[in-house]
C-alpha cells in the first residue's frame, strides 16, 4: 500500500512539473506579448503626433514666407529689418526640410491649419497698423516676432524629443537643424530689441529736452515783450510831463 501511494505521488509529480512550467511559459508569453501590444499603442501614438506637429509646423512656416516680407518693409530699424530678411531666407529652407521629413515618413507634405500661430501674425499686423508712425514700432514687431520663434522653439523641441523616442534618426538631425536655427533668431532678436529700446528711450528724451527748450524760449520771449512795453509806457508819460512842463512857463 505504501509503495502504492508513493507510486502514485510520483506520479502526479512527473505530470505536475511539466504542466508548471508550460503554465509558467504561457504566463511569460502573454506578459511580453501584452507589453509588446503597449509599446505599439504607444509607437502609434507618438507617431501620430509627430505627423500632426509636422503638418502644423509646415503650415506654420509657409506663413512666415508670406509674412517676413512685410515685417521687413515695416521695420525702420536697419538691423531689424536685415534680421527678417536673414530669417526669410532661413524660412524657406526649413519649408524644404519639412518636405524632407514627410518623404522620410512615406507620407506626403500636408499643412494644417494651426490657430496659433494665425493669432500672432495677426497680432503682429496690428502692431503695424496701429504704431505706423510710432517709434515704438520695431519694438512691437521684435515682441511678435519672438512669440513666434518661441512658438517654433516649444514645437520643434518636442517633436525632436519625439523622433527619438521612435528611434527616427534621420528626422532628429533635420528636426536639430531648424531647432538650432529659430534659437539663433531668437537670440539676434533679443540683441535687437535692447538696442531698439535703448533709441526709443534716447528719442523720448530728445523730445522732452526740446520742449523744456521752446517753452523757455517763449518764457523769455513773453517777458522781453512786457519789459519793453513797460519802458515804452514810462518814456510816453516823462514826454508827456515835459510838454505840459513847457507850455506852463509859456503860460507864465
Amino acid at each position: 500500500m505504501a509503495a502504492k501511494a508513493v507510486h502514485r505521488a510520483t506520479a502526479r509529480t512527473q505530470w505536475d512539473e511539466p504542466a508548471g512550467e508550460e503554465r509558467l511559459r504561457a504566463n511569460s508569453r502573454s506578459n511580453t506579448h501584452n507589453t509588446m501590444a503597449t509599446k505599439k499603442d504607444e509607437s502609434t501614438g507618438l507617431m501620430k503626433l509627430l505627423e500632426d506637429q509636422l503638418a502644423d509646423l509646415y503650415y506654420v512656416e509657409k506663413q512666415l514666407v508670406k509674412a517676413l516680407p512685410k515685417m521687413a518693409k515695416t521695420a525702420t530699424n536697419e538691423d531689424l529689418r536685415t534680421a527678417f530678411e536673414e530669417h526669410l531666407a532661413e524660412t524657406e529652407t526649413q519649408v524644404g526640410r519639412i518636405e524632407q521629413m514627410f518623404e522620410a515618413l512615406g507620407k506626403p507634405a500636408k499643412a494644417k491649419k494651426c490657430p496659433a500661430i494665425d493669432g500672432i501674425l495677426e497680432e503682429g499686423k496690428e502692431i503695424m497698423d496701429e504704431f505706423a508712425d510710432d517709434v515704438a514700432l520695431d519694438a512691437g514687431l521684435v515682441s511678435a516676432a519672438q512669440k513666434v520663434e518661441h512658438y517654433e522653439i516649444t514645437s520643434y523641441g518636442s517633436m525632436k524629443a519625439w523622433a527619438e523616442q521612435l528611434g527616427l534618426e534621420d528626422l532628429v538631425g533635420l528636426i536639430d537643424e531648424t531647432l538650432e536655427e529659430e534659437k539663433a533668431a531668437d537670440e539676434k532678436l533679443t540683441e535687437i530689441a535692447e538696442a531698439v529700446v535703448n533709441i526709443e528711450a534716447e528719442t523720448e528724451e530728445g523730445d522732452e529736452e526740446e520742449e523744456e527748450v521752446e517753452e523757455g524760449t517763449k518764457g523769455r520771449s513773453a517777458s522781453n515783450g512786457k519789459s519793453g512795453s513797460s519802458n515804452g509806457n514810462g518814456r510816453g508819460a516823462s514826454s508827456k510831463g515835459a510838454k505840459q512842463g513847457a507850455r506852463t512857463k509859456q503860460t507864465a
